[in-house]
């Protein structure tokens, strides 16, 4: 085969490479976006309290705090590729998990199916994101991610319009009413919402088997970084010493759990406002259609504008709106919580290229703990389910608007940090 013809493969494989990581932007995103859906579903289902259902975040989230280490041993030993297709494997197999769930309805089941699903888009997770920072300039690297998690918003929005409706019934009844009803009407009515979620978990996991299939036997480009295999995998703790990684950690895990509380009672807070279940799920597709919407602007606006500056002033937009959902309320609150996935929509990438800027070798050690601050999506969460239990909906907004504060701080020091951080690189020796 002659030079030309070797590079010609090579530029095929690479493209259909590239296809096929972005396509784990939109995998994980169709299972994690199911949890807004699920929260209020499986409180009908399993007759739970705000504060109990949340905990199907914290089980979901959890998974990427406890395996996000195991996840970049894999691939400091194999490759990225490895540990993509074993990602997609475990996270399958937690899918299949909740079609025994629903059949004997016990919560517990739900929250174990949820956590081994999200180990596996762990793993999708620790590869994907510093693995799109890497091919390409390092200047260029924020654009080319929120370009790549675009497609993170188009699974959401998908999740939203089309699988919540197959999962929630549209069927509302209070406390009393089910009180009410006679034992077997009870328990039928029961047994119904939770099989609602068997098909489309059964059609998520197929489907992460398919691609699981297509990673096999494609061939894909591999860094710098994975040149060298099988060697041991040390966590490099020494980098957090770096303010800029740091502190990229730290607000990570306020982005993660801001997110999630805003999406996950995002029904919650629409039912607050006198809006049905069937139609708060229409309202969840177009909030996540925001988010979408946001990330490809934000990655077009990023070729004039600072990432650093692009992430104050989203926050900025963010905090403001969330203060006019707590303060006003009615459907134009519902409008503004449109606004914050806008806004918020670039934040979790462009904090984690901001956090990994030029730490090199250390890129995975630094990965490792910008995934781990996910357990930001676990944490918050319950703090807030517990909040709407004491207060409402509306008022527990709060909790999502300090998030954003500590976002907003971020954005404004990251620059100064990182330049700190180069001129004094003790911490990577």
């Amino acid at each position: 085969m002659t030079n030309s013809a070797i590079k010609k493969t090579d530029k095929g494989n690479k493209q259909i490479g590239l296809i096929l990581i972005i396509s784990l932007f939109f995998l994980w995103a169709l299972t994690s976006n199911l949890l807004p859906t699920l929260i209020p579903h499986l409180k009908k289902a399993c007759r739970l309290t705000n504060f109990q259902s949340s905990f199907l975040d914290t089980a979901y989230w959890l998974a990427y705090f406890i395996m996000a280490i195991p996840a970049a041993i894999v691939m400091n030993r194999t490759s990225y590729k490895t540990g993509i297709i074993i990602g997609l494997l475990i996270a399958a197999t937690g899918a299949l998990l909740f079609v025994p769930a629903a059949s004997i309805r016990e919560y517990w089941f739900f929250l174990m199916a949820s956590f081994i699903l999200a180990s596996g888009m762990t793993f999708l997770e620790t590869a994907a994101n510093p693995y799109i920072t890497v091919l390409g300039s390092a200047a260029t690297a924020p654009q080319r991610l929120n370009f790549a998690q675009a497609f993170n918003g188009l699974g959401a929005f998908l999740s939203a319009m089309v699988l919540s409706k197959v999962i929630l019934s549209g069927k509302e009844y209070s406390e009393a009413q089910l009180n009410s009803m006679p034992a077997n009407e009870l328990t039928a009515y029961l047994n119904s919402e939770a099989n609602a979620v068997k098909l489309p978990y059964i059609g998520i996991a197929l489907l992460l088997f398919l691609v699981a299939m297509l990673f096999v036997f494609v061939r894909f480009p591999s860094p710098d970084e994975e040149k060298v295999k099988g060697q041991k995998f040390n966590l490099n703790t020494a980098i957090l010493k770096l303010p800029h990684l740091r502190w990229g950690v730290i607000a990570e895990f306020f982005y993660c759990g801001g997110q999630v509380c805003v999406s996950s009672f995002f029904i919650r807070y629409c039912q607050f406002q006198k809006v049905s279940e069937t139609t708060a799920t229409t309202y969840l597709g177009f909030l996540l259609l925001f988010f979408m919407v946001g990330r490809y602007a934000g990655a077009f606006l990023m070729k004039k504008i600072e990432a650093e500056k692009m992430l104050v002033i989203y926050g900025l937009c963010a905090v403001g709106l969330l203060l006019y959902a707590v303060l006003v309320g009615g459907k134009s609150s519902i409008y503004a919580l449109f606004g914050v996935e806008f806004f918020m929509s670039i934040m979790f990438p462009t904090i984690f290229s901001l956090a990994i800027k030029g730490l090199g070798k250390d890129t995975k050690s630094a990965s490792a703990f910008m995934v781990m601050s996910i357990i930001g999506g676990a944490i918050m969460p319950p703090v807030m389910g517990f909040a709407i239990d004491i207060t409402n909906p509306q008022v527990a907004y709060l909790v999502p608007m300090i998030c954003f504060l500590i976002i907003v701080f971020y954005g404004r020091s990251v620059k100064r940090m990182t330049q700190m951080d180069i001129n004094t690189p003790v911490a990577l020796q």
